[in-house]
């Protein structure tokens, strides 16, 4: 039977589509790893002789604590690791926040379209960044549908499982780009958290506002901060003596905030010489003042990260999302940030748009790699030695029981090519919570715990913030400046298709060109068919 050009077009559709698919199935690498599943349990050292990774990972011994002591490299890691996973689910929807116990669900809340940050609390409660979008009610003072957001403490040992026990929350304009992404535990009742709608860091105490920095004291600000994705501050952590570390993802930047003083440091600082179109794209920064320039670090150091770790001084960890990798910053003698370690890939896998790297006790790195929809951790040279697959995209994660800490500030040493820095900024204290409010169940309380009335449950003090944890630094300086290829045309969309929990995680920019090929070719063939009965 002879097949007209048209029936012929179909079908080379049609198998060339299942084809990459089923091959791409089949040869898909495996992301489970850990010592239950027949996975290195234990980062082994290597032999001398043992070239550094071309990706520019360390080796072993090139690990190093804060006062220069090799790092143990051979710390066995538990049969079955508690990790304690943000999820943020697709493009804020399908949230949740949930614990595996080695490479199992041990459980799971699931009430909030996206959830950020989550970090273990001294009694063992959990706090969580979350948002929720398309609120019909509480909106005020904005008009319906608007979005909420704020932070939660969620008691996985609640009578009936795990449950929200109380909600620190506001509601925002747009629904879009103005979550709550991270909170930090202060002690005596406290927390600090990233306002992406108004573009500053708060503390709250007992549901009121006691102080707060705005970001448009050093950056220039447009005229109404909420009515655009500006500066999408999305982490901060206390990093000592009313310090804190917050990631500024629009400016390709990180700025240590005093209280008092402001901006003390920034990491990744503009210069004369920098070109600032990552950072200038729509709608985020602009010459808002006219002087034509704007503050963007370089994106070949950093670019639209997430979740840095002050590792003690001068180094900090981040997950360098946009160049799809975790990178070790170090603060040179000049004070200017190179990259002093960096992972990209693990094995076959590379890393897709990573939002958390957590610098754990031993050496080892844990990450969340977002788009490769994992929870995978890295020894020293940047092999795997744990591995859990996600169903969505992993906002962060933290090894339990330790969770995540953050080394104490040590100063800065001026970088002299960068743009002067303004040495105090406006703070408020004692600022009472305006349209923020404490949602029922009890009043978020700094060590989790919370009763129906909101009162205070006690619980113990606070660990204080370490002197530092392990530094790294590859053996292999000439591989830290290389970021990767230009991002292709399609990478966007393939970002786009990964949301679906049906799309496979090794789905990438060949696949999905082999998809516009196909459904090319189906249709061209449909489109011949037809023409052909139109014409017969």
């Amino acid at each position: 039977m002879d097949l007209s050009r048209g029936t012929l077009l179909v079908l080379a559709g049609i198998g060339l589509f299942a084809t990459t698919m089923a091959v791409g199935a089949v040869t898909a690498p495996d992301r489970t790893i850990g010592a239950d599943d027949d996975g290195p349990a234990t980062p082994a050292a290597a032999p001398s002789d043992t070239e550094t990774p071309d990706d520019g990972a360390s080796a072993p011994g090139d690990a190093t604590t804060d006062d220069g002591t090799e790092t143990p490299t051979a710390t066995p890691m538990p049969d079955e690791p508690q990790t304690l996973v943000g999820m943020q689910g697709g493009w804020v929807t399908h949230g949740s926040v949930f614990q595996f116990d080695g490479h199992d669900e041990a459980w799971r809340v699931t009430n909030a379209d996206g959830y950020f940050e989550v970090s273990v609390l001294d009694d063992g409660r959990i706090a969580a960044a979350f948002s929720n979008e398309s609120v019909q009610n509480d909106c005020a003072p904005y008009d319906s549908p608007c979005g909420r957001t704020g932070f939660r403490i969620i008691d996985p040992d609640a009578a009936g499982g795990p449950a929200v026990v109380s909600e620190y929350s506001f509601a925002t304009r747009r629904q879009h780009n103005r979550e709550v992404h991270a909170v930090d535990a202060l002690g005596d009742d406290r927390f600090v958290f990233t306002d992406m709608d108004q573009e500053r860091i708060v503390i709250v105490e007992n549901g009121t506002e006691v102080w707060e920095w705005r970001a448009s004291s050093y950056y220039d600000a447009p005229d109404d901060p909420t009515g655009r994705d500006w500066l999408h501050i999305n982490d901060v952590d206390a990093i000592g003596d009313g310090r804190f570390l917050v990631s500024v993802r629009n400016a390709n930047q990180l700025v240590v905030v005093e209280r008092g003083a402001g901006v003390v440091e920034v990491i990744n600082a503009d210069r004369d010489d920098s070109d600032d179109d990552s950072c200038t794209e729509e709608p985020q920064l602009a010459d808002f003042d006219g002087d034509g320039d704007v503050r963007c670090g370089d994106p070949n150091v950093i670019n639209h990260q997430h979740n840095p770790q002050w590792l003690g001084p001068g180094a900090v960890l981040v997950a360098d999302s946009d160049n799809d990798r975790v990178v070790e910053l170090h603060r040179n003698e000049s004070g200017v940030w190179k990259p002093a370690w960096v992972v990209r890939r693990t094995g076959e896998l590379e890393l897709q748009w990573p939002r958390d790297a957590d610098r754990l006790p031993n050496g080892n790195t844990l990450i969340a790699d977002s788009r490769g929809k994992r929870v995978v951790e890295v020894d020293p040279r940047g092999n795997a030695v744990w591995s859990a697959p996600t169903d969505r995209f992993p906002y962060e994660a933290d090894r339990l029981p330790i969770g995540e800490s953050s080394g104490r500030y040590d100063g800065a040493t001026t970088d002299p090519t960068a743009s002067p820095t303004p040495t105090a900024s406006p703070t408020s204290t004692d600022r009472p919570a305006t349209d923020r409010t404490a949602r029922p169940g009890g009043t978020a309380t700094a060590s989790g715990t919370a009763t129906a009335d909101g009162t205070a449950r006690p619980g113990p003090t606070p660990t204080p913030t370490p002197a530092g944890l392990p530094q790294l630094t590859a053996s292999d300086p000439d591989s830290l400046d290389d970021t990767g290829d230009d991002v292709p045309f399609l990478t966007l969309a393939v970002a786009g298709i990964q949301t679906f929990p049906q799309v496979p995680f090794w789905y990438r920019e060949f696949h999905l060109g082999v998809t516009i090929l196909s459904a090319l070719s189906v249709v061209a063939g449909s489109v011949d068919t037809l023409w052909a009965r139109f014409r017969g």
